[in-house]
């Protein structure tokens, strides 16, 4: 299978989940807008030691069904998404340490915690050193704990520091540029230090190609991906949508999406 289908199957599989759970509180705009990125990033970027770190704590049934493909969670396990006793709810748990090092909601945490960890990695032994992914959302951009890790990962030249920024344009209650300005836009993270790249976050080719030049970057600063996407893709009426984050997948939109039940 290639990477295309296998990044197609994985949107797929989310929708089903997010339908059986029959709740509108799977986030599954947002998760659509960045199964892409944790899908290139977890399976085909990550070496063995490295971590991922999803900020972005509410899209976390993208992270979930990434990690039932690595193998790291079961049927089992992700079909309880959502259910009494089950493993996983709507932010990732402190249950899977080693997948899951963060577990997260409350935005605006994730990166900081990722210079952290970060750090530390350059402090340690192994080689190479390990490097660390974090996942934002550009609404998250707005915190200001963001910008304080962002300081120190530039004064501490956390060349092993990845923030990917998942770039769909809206936010709670509105788009991005009409709540605070594009906190997400390329010069300001550029501004604060860092090696900083724009791509399209549903393209393969793009991801591919970024991931390549930060491995072949060593100029002691950490990196900004700026992934431009689409809110609630692989389902065309909830495409660019702010009600996209807050709707029950219905069956219609389970056919459009998939084609069957």
């Amino acid at each position: 299978m290639d990477q295309i289908q296998l990044h197609e199957n994985l949107r797929r599989t989310m929708i089903r989940i997010a339908h059986a759970s029959k709740s509108g509180h799977t986030h599954i705009g947002s998760c659509l807008s960045c199964i892409d990125i944790v899908a290139q990033t977890v399976l085909f970027e990550m070496r063995r030691n490295d971590k991922f770190i999803l900020s972005k704590g509410h899209a976390s049934l993208a992270l979930y069904v990434v990690l039932h493909e690595k193998k790291r969670i079961t049927d089992e396990m992700l079909a309880s998404y959502f259910r009494d006793g089950g493993h996983f709810g709507i932010h990732p748990p402190a249950s899977l340490p080693d997948d899951i090092p963060l577990p997260t909601g409350s935005l605006g945490h994730g990166l900081s915690f990722g210079c952290g960890v970060a750090k530390g990695f350059l402090y340690g032994r192994k080689r190479p050193t390990p490097r660390v992914f974090v996942l934002l959302s550009d609404g998250e951009c707005n915190e200001g704990a963001v910008w304080e890790a962002a300081m120190f990962a530039s004064r501490h030249q956390l060349n092993n520091l990845v923030a990917l920024i998942d770039r769909n344009g809206w936010q709670a209650f509105g788009r991005t540029k009409e709540v605070l300005g594009d906190a997400a836009a390329p010069d300001k993270w550029r501004a604060f230090g860092f090696n900083t790249y724009r791509v399209n976050g549903h393209r393969i080719s793009d991801l591919r190609a970024v991931f390549k030049k930060i491995r072949a970057t060593r100029n002691g600063k950490p990196h900004a991906v700026i992934c431009d996407t689409l809110r609630g893709k692989g389902i065309k009426t909830l495409h660019d949508q702010l009600h996209s984050n807050y709707t029950t997948v219905d069956t219609a939109m389970l056919l459009q999406a998939t084609g069957s039940h």
